[in-house]
């Protein structure tokens, strides 16, 4: 040990330091510091502490100059060093953050990193860090809707009003359609999954005819009245509600929701309502699908049958159809509505405001 170094280990400093040493989850160069001392606590010269810690002359002499101006916590805290590079000038920041929020110059629609960096005159990384730090995403980008259904608010209390609390001795019922479902075959088998690979499909496929689903979700208890038809008319339409009207029960009063589609206004439609006196239709504001609660089942349906699906005849397709809808209907779950209409109504009044202030 050189000359003029003495260190003295208190009893509680060195229950920490072997503490630190035995933990096998401490960093390492915790532990080698913690060497440094302990072994300098016990007398041993410079020599053997470099080949116990196994670090050169000028560290152990390091560590042993910090223990004895810092104490324990001296070793298990790193100073603060000046980067290697030095930070972009602010107004390099501020400039990035400026361009990235405006429109390119050509004819693109948004910034990309190499294009901001060629124009600023700085890095990718350095780009990418100006946009971390900043919250900015201009590779993004979200779609939106604002409805300017002028009956916006007294429709969306009417739906949300029956969501919530549906009325005594009646049935709620979301009603629509998804057409245009593509009876898509694949040319060839895809592999199936294992461990270090996904499942593949071909990315290209054989049309054999579309069919159209009408379905009508209970909100009450979760199940789905569904039937395919090849055409998307008043017509379909119509025999789809003589559906339904056979299946509830006679005495409950029908609530269905549905949204501004034409064939739901159709003229035939309502001379059909004027006959049901049991049947109130709800139409969603326009642009406001996602307040019809069947859209929700339609998603699904997508996600989990039909875009791996592989069909190869349009009866193929709409038998699976009836399949998944009897799967679904086994085990039903009743829709529950959570969202406060005024929080909704207050989320479209900032929108517009700030649609307003942009333009």
């Amino acid at each position: 040990m050189r000359k003029g170094i003495t260190v003295e280990v208190s009893a509680a400093d060195r229950a920490r330091l072997e503490a630190v040493v035995a933990d096998r989850n401490s960093p390492q160069k915790h532990v080698w510091r913690a060497r440094i001392v302990l072994a300098t606590a016990e007398g041993l010269g410079t020599n053997a502490i470099v080949r116990r810690a196994g670090v050169s002359k000028p560290c152990v002499r390091r560590w042993q100059a910090r223990f004895m101006a810092e104490g324990l916590d001296g070793l298990l805290r790193d100073k603060t060093r000046p980067p290697g590079t030095p930070p972009l000038p602010r107004a390099t920041v501020e400039r990035v953050v400026e361009l990235t929020r405006q429109v390119p110059p050509g004819e693109t629609t948004h910034w990309t990193g190499r294009a901001m960096a060629k124009a600023i005159g700085i890095s990718l990384s350095a780009v990418q860090g100006i946009w971390k730090a900043h919250g900015l995403v201009p590779h993004r980008v979200r779609t939106f809707k604002l409805s300017k259904d002028p009956e916006f608010i007294a429709k969306l209390r009417d739906i949300v009003g029956l969501y919530m609390s549906p009325p005594a001795h009646a049935v709620v019922l979301s009603v629509d359609e998804k057409s245009q479902i593509q009876a898509l075959d694949r040319t060839q088998p895809g592999l199936p999954m294992k461990e270090g690979r996904c499942a593949t499909m071909t990315h290209d496929y054989e049309r054999n005819g579309t069919t159209t689903l009408f379905a009508a979700l209970n909100v009450l208890d979760g199940t789905v009245m569904g039937r395919c038809m090849q055409r998307h008319r008043h017509q379909e339409f119509i025999r789809f509600l003589n559906t339904v009207e056979a299946a509830v029960p006679a005495g409950k009063l029908v609530h269905a929701i549905m949204d501004n589609y034409a064939a739901h206004k159709h003229p035939k439609v309502l001379a059909w309502l004027a006959r049901h006196p049991r049947w109130t239709f709800h139409f969603t504001p326009t642009s406001c699908s996602w307040l019809n609660a069947v859209e929700g089942f339609f998603a699904t349906l997508t996600k989990r049958r039909l875009r791996r699906g592989s069909f190869a005849s349009l009866v193929e397709l709409q038998a699976a159809i009836k399949r998944y809808l009897a799967e679904a209907n086994e085990n039903p779950r009743p829709f529950v509505w959570t969202a406060e209409p005024d929080g909704i109504i207050e989320k479209v009044r900032r929108g517009y405001q700030a649609s307003q202030s942009l333009h």
